[in-house]
């Protein structure tokens, strides 16, 4: 049975060393006290906010991970800006903040025209689409010290105070409302690598998941962006919000259960997930291959749904999403206790 440990990941290992980081970083904040820029230190859990006197400016950090590693092995590098700009504009917009601007670091060990023209192409196509600029970046040639492309990118986004989302207003009975996604994102490859080269050998992204398609083709289908559509509900700066959002999840690392449960911590509430969608057949047919348990699999990949929302308001999202070509549904509702997941 192939587990997520297994492929090289230790959550709970990460866990750790992100407690570490962001109690390091939380001893930096006594450094503005009274000053423009203060930190505010209950603005949710995907990104962080800092206060600008009139509004606050939120930052956060994030890259495409293993799924570049994919690319490199079938020289198809176009989409994976989509994947960059989702990762960090996805976690922005979860405590109501319209992304701004975007600047990325990509770490190599040798520089090839042929793949950068591509990377930064792709990742244009998707900042332009999704009101992002790109004031600048990065590209540093390392030689032996990487083994291939590192993508990362901070994301700097402004939300006024009074429309920061951070989960407080949730209630018992309130609708939990699924976003689907496209396919694995950016998280939990270190597990599809391992199942498939377990199973094919070292050349696992040129067989043929369908008629049509390498396993590499598929693996390497572009991330869903969310940020526009919330932005469509919430409101951009200056905005007046279409409906109200209580709580926006972004399906990362950890599954539905790990991040729902970043914005229902502090309420003392549970949910009760029962009417989630069928997970996408890419992953259906990994789990099979790699004998992976479906908590397993739920607790690695988003499983279908890259973006949760918890609102009241699901006819206007579900119009709003249709406009931006997403499916939305309810998945559930917030109760008491604890966080049920029923597969």
């Amino acid at each position: 049975m192939a587990t997520y440990k297994e492929s090289g990941v230790d959550i709970e290992m990460g866990d750790k060393c992100s407690a570490l980081a962001y109690q390091a970083a939380q001893n930096t904040f006594s450094g503005r006290t009274n000053l423009i820029g203060q930190a505010v230190t209950d603005a949710g859990n995907f990104t962080g906010a800092i206060d600008m006197g009139d509004y606050y400016l939120v930052q956060n950090d994030d890259g495409v991970g293993t799924k570049i590693q994919i690319a490199e092995k079938i020289n198809e590098f176009k989409t994976l800006g989509y994947d960059l700009t989702a990762m960090v504009a996805d976690d922005a917009v979860c405590v109501g903040a319209e992304p701004i601007s975007l600047t990325n670091t990509l770490d190599v060990d040798k520089l090839d025209d042929s793949k950068i023209a591509p990377l930064m192409e792709g990742l244009s196509t998707a900042c332009l689409e999704h009101k992002i600029i790109i004031p600048g970046g990065e590209i540093a040639e390392l030689g032996n010290s990487v083994n291939g492309y590192l993508w990362n990118a901070t994301l700097v986004g402004i939300v006024e105070k009074n429309k920061l989302i951070t989960g407080k207003d949730i209630k018992e009975g309130d609708k939990i409302i699924g976003l689907k996604s496209s396919g694995f994102r950016s998280n939990g490859f270190s597990l599809v690598k391992h199942i498939l080269n377990e199973k094919f050998g070292d050349g696992w992204a040129f067989e043929k998941y369908d008629p049509e398609m390498t396993w590499g083709q598929v693996t390497l289908t572009p991330s869903k962006i969310y940020s526009s559509a919330i932005m469509d509900m919430h409101g951009r700066y200056k905005e007046d919000a279409k409906v109200e959002l209580k709580g926006v999840v972004h399906v990362t690392g950890g599954g539905i259960p790990g991040n729902i449960n970043r914005v229902l911590k502090n309420s003392g509430l549970g949910a009760n997930i029962n009417s989630l969608p069928e997970p996408h057949e890419m992953i259906k047919k990994l789990m099979k291959i790699g004998n992976v348990d479906v908590e397993e699999a739920y607790s690695t990949w988003n499983m279908g749904v890259g973006m949760i929302l918890i609102s009241n308001d699901f006819d206007q999202i579900k119009e709003i999403c249709k406009k931006n070509d997403i499916e939305s549904l309810i998945i559930g509702e917030v109760k008491s206790g604890d966080i049920n997941l029923n597969f």
